[in-house]
């Protein structure tokens, strides 16, 4: 249902932001299986998934400024307020779960990362569900 009221929004918004909210959608799953993994496992976060999580950070600063020059340039009609809301929250999501990740070095820290990281995809999920409502 949200891939096609996105796919009716138009051109230039789909063609950018649809492939990015896939990977972006795909990272945070697999960052959340690989938490999930060390959960059952009971261990806590290493390294690696702290550098995995700043990668998705990436792909989420790189998502804000694709969305801030479509904005710009009058490529969507949402509400600016909600719409810089969700992606502000989601760059701050993954973050402050690694710092208390970092902080917490038990099964729990594990934990922490697997459902900051399905927050940042349920929170993509509403940000396509803003954007196409236009």
């Amino acid at each position: 249902m949200v891939a096609r009221r996105a796919a009716r929004s138009g051109g230039t918004v789909t063609a950018v932001t649809v492939p990015l909210v896939v990977l972006v959608v795909a990272a945070c799953v697999a960052l959340a299986g690989w938490a999930s993994w060390f959960v059952v496992a009971d261990r806590p976060v290493v390294l690696r998934q702290l550098g995995a999580a700043t990668g998705v950070v990436a792909l989420l600063l790189v998502q804000a400024v694709v969305a801030g020059v479509l904005l710009v340039r009058g490529d969507g009609s949402v509400s600016a307020g909600l719409f810089w809301a969700y992606v502000v929250t989601q760059v701050l999501v993954l973050p402050l779960a690694a710092l208390w990740a970092f902080a917490e070095r038990t099964r729990w820290s594990s934990v922490v990362l697997a459902v900051a990281a399905l927050t940042v995809a349920f929170l993509e999920y509403r940000l396509v569900q803003i954007w196409g409502s236009r």
